[in-house]
């Protein structure tokens, strides 16, 4: 049987199975959990404001590992390398780009080395953000140096042993098309979210139902797409239902922040409960969303509200959007960003993953 008492997914039938492991593990089980937050965790450890958490690779590789063993002990399937800055025009502000491969590499060694002690199949997912600089003709960043960007990346994960890529909190279509192609360039899988954190759009202006058709005009699409980051939960199960609304039969991922960050005693802290994020994860599950975690602000303690949430509630129906706010509360604006030009392209956001 497979997690929740349901029914596991015959890999025999439909595409024939993958050989990465995120794909094996897609084909036999209706959903898997994913990790929290990076950022987060690492704040808490001690990373200071401004310092480049790649670093911590190699200057703090303890820290790392507990932060890869926490999601694993929490019940977490699969979890994202600390790599998410780990491209040239990030490090570059720290001095640090000639290090890409190494603090890349070194980075999913770490998580190599906890999930092959894991006593189960984990995914180690290369994280892969955002350049932070902004595509032509708005912008200096040309396709091809996105693209030699990623790739470079792209080759330092695979060399420490990343099962999957993960792109994560891209806003701009270009920029995503970008690391699609340095993926196919390394020779491997990937998956790749968007932030939609403008009035139900991306800051670059595109909607959950542009994100479908990109993907599915991609030459080499990813093993799952979908969305993380955003403004809350709410708004991110809205546009997991504007992704389910195009029909689409690619597998979709979730990991919405743990509630809204808050100002309190001298840090950010976010106001999601466990039994929020838990709610959030059930409605996220019967919306067919098959890769399910969180982003900014999710410890471990919240995963592990999500896991025993999926194993434990009866699967229902697609929820609606009053049942989604009458259990992850309001959403931040009236429309999802589609058919208005509330969410038209603003300047791309420069943070990183929480």
């Amino acid at each position: 049987m497979a997690k929740g008492g349901t029914r596991a997914r015959d890999p025999t039938k439909g595409k024939p199975m993958s050989t990465d492991l995120l794909s094996k593990l897609l084909a036999k089980n209706d959903w898997l959990l994913a990790d929290g937050a990076t950022g987060t965790n690492l704040f808490n450890m001690g990373l200071s404001s401004g310092e480049p958490p790649e670093m911590w690779n190699v200057e703090q590789p303890d820290n790392i590992r507990k932060l890869y063993k926490g999601a694993v002990d929490a019940g977490s399937d699969l979890f994202l390398t600390n790599s998410f800055g780990g491209n040239a025009s990030r490090l570059k502000l720290h001095g640090f780009q000639d290090r890409v491969h190494e603090l890349n590499r070194v980075a999913a060694s770490l998580g190599r080395e906890i999930a092959d002690a894991a006593g189960r199949p984990v995914v180690v997912a290369g994280s892969v953000g955002p350049t932070g600089e902004i595509m032509v003709p708005v912008g200096p960043l040309t396709h091809a140096l996105a693209v030699e960007m990623f790739h470079e990346q792209a080759e330092g994960l695979k060399a420490g042993g990343a099962d999957v890529l993960w792109m994560e909190t891209i806003s701009a279509p270009e920029e995503y098309r970008a690391a699609a192609e340095a993926a196919a360039l390394a020779g491997m899988p990937w998956c790749g979210t968007m932030s939609f954190d403008t009035a139900g759009r991306t800051m670059m202006g595109v909607t959950s139902a542009a994100m479908v058709e990109m993907v599915e005009k991609l030459p080499n699409a990813p093993i799952a797409f979908g969305a993380n980051c955003g403004v809350g939960v709410s708004d991110l199960m809205r546009t997991v239902l504007g992704f389910v609304a195009q029909g689409t039969s690619r597998s979709i991922i979730a990991k919405g922040n743990a509630g809204i960050p808050k100002y309190h005693d001298g840090h950010i802290h976010y106001d999601g409960t466990p039994d929020l994020m838990a709610d959030y994860a059930v409605l996220a599950r019967d919306a067919g969303v098959r890769i399910i975690g969180g982003c900014c602000g999710t410890m471990p303690e919240h995963l592990r509200a999500m896991r025993h949430a999926l194993e434990t509630r009866p699967k229902g129906g697609i929820p609606t959007l009053d049942a989604i706010t009458s259990a992850l509360g309001g959403f931040s604006s009236a429309s999802d960003g589609t058919g208005d030009t509330s969410g038209d392209p603003k300047r791309e956001r420069r943070g990183r993953r929480g």
